[in-house]
Order: structure tokens, then sequence, then C-alpha cells
């Protein structure tokens, strides 16, 4: 089934990039140190424009550190906010970017979430550099291409800039909480950073309303409604008791920008919990996909999450 974490948010992912159309006015071909030169907007920032590649790109994936920022390097399992600009080696124009929408785009480097060349060529780079990135066919969008403007077995570049990064453990700590409602699911307190064992109750009356308590609680900030989350999470559903996605098992993180979750019981249980904490969440289905079907989730299902809320952006 399609991953929750693309049900949840209005797509933004590199892997379905939207066409922008926005001609940089540039018929001249430039290169600089082997890669297309930026033409317009060339300090951080600043929304870049790109000249045409010329000859033949390079078969293996190229980053040119085009300035260098002066914070941490990002490391496999950060999360980084970046800006970027995409454009194939032989366009004029971009296939997407984030410059335009106003907010950066979250990305787990090396979590396999996007294209490959992403999280390679990110990994190492420092946070407040801006990067130029040409990827290869088989570190981008390969035979198969994406959409009208990215064509089969195209070579891509894009302008990135780091704009932050954050450190994420393995783990929710915290106060465990009594779990003594025996109508509730149990959920596991685990700090090892592996799968958190969720335990539906048999024979007991799901609940109408929204439950959103807490089984480790830290002392962190409390999560605002304007904040991007980074979390990890077993989901199933009350009626089978069965997973239908855990983040726990693959050891990935997944970062959900809270104006854009489009399910009002994870949004609602999510806002004024404390950041490193793990939490019981049960969703009734007017507050979950309702009488949708989700993939393997049914219509009209009461969603119990365990979910461990690791950071902020």
């Amino acid at each position: 089934m399609r991953r929750l974490a693309g049900l949840l948010v209005v797509p933004l992912l590199l892997l379905s990039t939207a066409a922008c159309g926005d001609d940089n006015g540039s018929d001249s071909a430039q290169m600089k140190n082997g890669v297309p030169a930026v033409t317009k907007g060339a300090k951080f920032g600043e929304k870049p424009t790109l000249s045409k590649g010329k000859g033949e790109p390079p078969k293996a994936l190229k980053v040119e550190v085009l300035s260098e920022g002066n914070g941490p390097a990002l490391k496999k399992g950060d999360v980084a906010q970046v800006n970027y600009y995409g454009q194939v080696w032989d366009g004029k124009e971009p296939f997407d970017t984030s410059f335009d929408r106003g907010q950066p785009f979250d990305v787990t480097v090396g979590a396999g979430m996007v294209i490959k060349g992403w999280d390679q060529g990110l990994e190492g780079q420092k946070v407040g550099s801006r990067v130029e990135l040409v990827i290869p066919p088989d570190l981008g969008y390969g035979a198969q291409g994406s959409g009208e403007k990215i064509k089969p077995n195209a070579t891509l570049v894009f302008v990135v800039d780091i704009v932050k990064g954050t450190s994420i453990p393995a783990s929710a700590k915290g106060k465990e909480v009594a779990q003594d409602n025996k109508d509730l699911p149990k959920v596991g307190t685990n700090t090892d950073g592996k799968e958190v064992s969720v335990s539906v109750p048999k024979d007991v009356k799901e609940p109408a309303k929204l439950v959103s308590n807490y089984v480790l609680e830290s002392d962190g900030a409390p999560v605002k409604d304007t904040d991007s989350v980074v979390v990890k999470f077993n989901g199933k559903t009350w009626k089978d008791d069965k997973s239908f996605e855990s983040t726990y098992a693959t050891d990935q993180t997944v970062t959900w920008p809270m104006e854009q979750l489009s399910v009002k019981g994870l949004k609602d249980g999510l806002v004024g919990k404390k950041v490193g904490s793990r939490i019981l969440l049960v969703i009734p289905p007017d507050q979950g996909f309702g009488d949708k079907q989700q993939g393997t989730i049914p219509a009209n299902s009461t969603l119990v999450f365990s979910l461990d809320i690791l950071a902020v952006m």
C-alpha cells in the first residue's frame, strides 16, 4: 500500500514532482566547474536559475559546493529543511522548486524517502550551505522518468539550500505514565528504538471520542499547530488489531507539517503534547479516514497509534 505518511499531508515529495513552467530566459549554455552555472539568484536564500547543461552529463553523482555554511554536517538520519530548484540537464526551466512555495522541504537524510541522488548528495554537507547536485538517471527517476517534464533516463540538476538540520533521537524517552484503563490499548515502553508493541483489548467497544494519552512523558516543549513534527509510529486498526504501517520496523522517521495534516485526529492528538514523549492515539472514524478506504485500512476504521514525538522543525 501507499505509505501512510503520503496519505496524511499535501504531497510535496520529490518522488512526485510538479511542473512549474518558469522559463529562466537564458538560451546560452554556461558551465562552471563541470556543472550548469547559476545565472540569477546566486546567493544562499535567493531563488536561483540555471543555464542548460553543455555536452554529455556526468555518469556519476556530482556535488558542487557553491557556498559552504558554518553549521554542523548532515549525517544519516538527520532531518534537513531545504529549499531547492530542480531542472533537467538539457532543459532551461524548472520542473519543481520549493522557493515559490515559501516553505522549506523536510527530508530525512539517507532514509530512502527521496531519490538516491539526494540521499547521497546531502549527507556530509554543512547546514547553511548551497550545493548543486547533478544526478544521473540511476540515482534519479531512471528509465521510467516522472511526469511530462522528466523524461526517461534524464539527468537532473538541483540547487539546494540547506536551511536547517536536526539530529533525531532513536526513541522517545521520559517518565512512564500508568496505563490503567483496561478499555484502552496498551503500548510498549521500550526506548531502544526498536518496534513498539500496541495491544488492542478484545471484546471492548471502540471509544467514540479521540484519545491522546502519554505513555512516556518528557519535559519537552508542547507541539504547536505551526510546527513540523518528526515522528515514529506503529499504526493499527482497532477491529482486527493488525498493523497497517510501522516506521519503527523500518527504523525511519516521518516529518509531518502540522498545517498540512489532513487527518483531524492526528493533528488534534499531537498539538499540546510534549516533544520527546510517546503517546497513545485512538482516532474514531469521523476524525480519521471516515467512510473512505485507504489502502489496506477499511472504511469506517478506528485507528490506534503508538507515536513517538521525536523533534520539531
